[in-house]
């Protein structure tokens, strides 16, 4: 976890500061199963969630994606398939407000930055996809008041309980790389579920049960499966294609994992285009620099 928050929640300058901490542990460890609802997937109940901090267990499997941004061309189809299936659904509504107005804010999953590398005239677009990683020591859960954000131990999906998130934002504010948006209309914290209404219904192909953004993606630039899996497709892409996590220096360890651009020559150029990963890290790693209250830079 990151080393600034385990000091934070080991502090003692509160008075009662280890009880805090033991009674957030206590209400993380264990999330509401609740009946079958409109937020949940028919017939399938919340599975129990794993304890996060110091001593965070490790998980047999870890559902993630993979992001190939070589093939990426910022069409924002993963984007907008995201929307459509999630605002009807579990998750749902995403509300929009002042659509289409000067300033419209809107409650997104996954959004795709784009922005330019290199200097002109060697220059290339880096289309960059960012949702919420499902780190396996997210820093998201140990901080939340109520236990509403917790880490399941059947798939290490990172959700939010609706039912007991008060939209404190305090997840937000821990999430280095600015996952996590207020719905303004509902006033929780939302992110990426990667789909877990969609990818467990039976009553769905088997073909289709993968996160919309995924089945959307006209290039195939978005990959999904089990990343503890050393035969699954994902792990193959990491392993044999130089796969990374983001800001791994945060200690977070990120499910989710890019495929690095290819070095590119310009038209009438002799040398390759430098690779955008480290452009990648350095303009658009962290979600700090949020400025329009979407919780992205």
């Amino acid at each position: 976890m990151i080393r600034w928050l385990k000091d934070l929640l080991a502090s003692h300058a509160v008075a009662d500061g280890a009880a805090v901490a033991h009674d957030i542990g206590a209400a993380v460890a264990e999330p509401p199963v609740r009946p079958t609802t409109t937020r949940g997937v028919t017939g399938v109940e919340p599975p129990a969630a794993v304890s996060v901090g110091a001593a965070a267990e490790t998980l047999a499997r870890q559902l993630a994606l993979v992001i190939d941004l070589n093939v990426c061309v910022g069409c924002h189809a993963c984007v907008t398939s995201c929307k459509e299936w999630n605002t009807a659904g579990s998750a749902g509504p995403l509300c929009d407000e002042n659509a289409y107005g000067a300033n419209p804010t809107g409650t997104f999953f996954n959004r795709v930055q784009t922005y330019e590398a290199g200097v002109f005239p060697l220059t290339e677009t880096i289309h960059f996809p960012k949702s919420c990683l499902h780190c396996e020591d997210p820093p998201c859960v140990p901080v939340c008041p109520t236990g509403a954000s917790y880490k399941r131990k059947s798939d290490g999906i990172v959700l939010v309980d609706y039912d007991k998130c008060i939209g404190c934002k305090y997840c937000a504010w821990a999430c280095p790389y600015g996952a996590r948006e207020l719905d303004e209309e509902r006033q929780v914290m939302t992110k990426c579920t990667l789909c877990v209404d969609r990818i467990y219904d039976e009553q769905m192909a088997p073909a289709d049960r993968q996160p919309a953004c995924v089945k959307a993606c006209p290039t195939g630039a978005r990959l999904f499966g089990d990343v503890k899996d050393p035969l699954s497709e994902v792990s193959i892409a990491i392993r044999e294609r130089g796969g990374y996590a983001l800001m791994p220096e945060w200690g977070t360890r990120p499910a989710n994992q890019y495929l690095p651009r290819r070095p590119t020559s310009a038209v009438g150029a002799t040398t390759p285009l430098p690779s955008a990963r480290d452009e990648a890290f350095a303009a658009h790693g962290s979600g700090h620099g949020d400025t329009d209250g979407t919780g992205f830079a």
